[in-house]
Formats: C-alpha cells, structure tokens, sequence
C-alpha cells in the first residue's frame, strides 16, 4: 500500500486494486468489480472514492468510456519510491547489552536506511585520525553527512578550515566572533579560528562501521 497520508485507507485500497488488476488482466476493472473485491457497499462509493483519487492525481479517467480508471504517474512514483525504501530495509530483531544479556523482541520491526540514503543532500566520507575517537568515531569508520551550511553548537559538523583543510569536529561559538572545533580526544587541543574562517560543508548524521 501506499505511505502517502494524503490518502484514506480505503482510497488506498481502491488504487491498489486497480492497479494490480490492471497488471494482471491488461485492462482496468469495472466499478462493479472494485465495489465487489472491496466490499464496497454501492457504486456510488466507488465512483466517490475515484474522484477522490482522481483530484490527488492518483487517478485518470477517460469519459464515456467503460474500464475507463488507470493509475496516474503519480501512483508510479510513490510506489517506485516505497520499493527503493523497503530494499533499504533490516530486519530489526532486538536490543542487546554490553553487560547483561537482553531479551530480543518478538514482534516484527525493520530499521530503514532511507532517511539517510534517499536524500541528495546525503554524502559518505571516510574517517581518517582518532581525533573523533571518544565520540566512538574511529579511524577506517565511514560517516553519513548531511550537507548543510548550518549548525548548532555542539553539532559533529564536516568544516572547511581556512579554505585548505577539511576536518571533522564539534562545532561551539566562542566569544568575539571565534569558534572552537573541538576534537572528541582528550590527548589533543582544540582549534580556534575565525568564524569568517571555516564553512561548515555539512552535518554527521550516521557512524558505519565493517568488522
């Protein structure tokens, strides 16, 4: 089904149908078909229901014309972008401890990569240094970040510093126009630098880690 919520239950059940039937017959369904698969009480629900899909352009129809309901491209995109997320899915099987064993969960759950991975303004760079290491970011980690020229202190930003080197650091304003990029190791110092300085190219949204 479709995740839109523009859409009722019922509407997009009615979208579905079609859809499928469209797929496994070569033609559309007659309103009586619709009202019969989906136990709908009359045609006049049907013929609601389509205007309905019709005016959020999930829906075209010809007139005069018998079988007459397709899918609107819009319907293609939405279920085209649904497949990409559910491939970028995991099955989410329970919670587990460093310290005493937790008991996994039974009820079915994923964890979805789209929010990360279906966005343009999502990049990956490569981690390299410990300078990050207390903020469990190692050196070898891949990183997931947002582009973005905005950040509130205390965020892991990627920073362009002095048009010349690229770190990532915790980003903190400072009092006269300075900004603090501190490192997450204590064996190092922080960097103080001109705001005017440093561009901030983007926002750390996600650690992956291979072993």
């Amino acid at each position: 089904m479709l995740a839109d919520m523009a859409l009722t239950r019922r509407q997009k059940e009615v979208v579905d149908f079609i859809a499928q039937f469209v797929v496994e017959n070569g033609f559309s369904p007659s309103y009586e078909e619709i009202a019969q698969a989906l136990q709908l009480a009359s045609l006049a629900t049907v013929h609601k229901h389509i205007s309905a899909l019709q005016a959020k352009n999930y829906l075209k129809r010809g007139h005069n014309q018998s079988r007459s309901v397709d899918v609107a491209p819009k319907y293609l995109v939405e279920r085209q972008r649904m497949r990409k997320e559910q491939s970028l899915e995991v099955p989410l099987l329970g919670r587990i401890a460093a310290g005493q064993p937790v008991e996994s969960v039974s009820e079915r759950a994923t964890l979805s990569f789209a929010d990360f991975l279906g966005h343009s303004d999502t990049y990956a760079l490569e981690v390299r240094g410990d300078s990050m290491i207390e903020d469990h970011i190692c050196d070898g980690d891949m990183i997931l970040v947002e582009r973005t020229n905005e950040a509130r202190d205390g965020d892991i930003v990627v920073a362009l510093v002095g048009g010349l080197e690229t770190t990532l650091k915790r980003l903190y304003r400072e009092a006269g126009g300075r900004l603090r990029l501190q490192p997450a190791n204590s064996t190092m110092k922080p960097i103080y630098v001109r705001a005017e300085d440093v561009q901030i190219q983007g926002r750390l949204l996600a650690v992956l880690r291979k072993y």
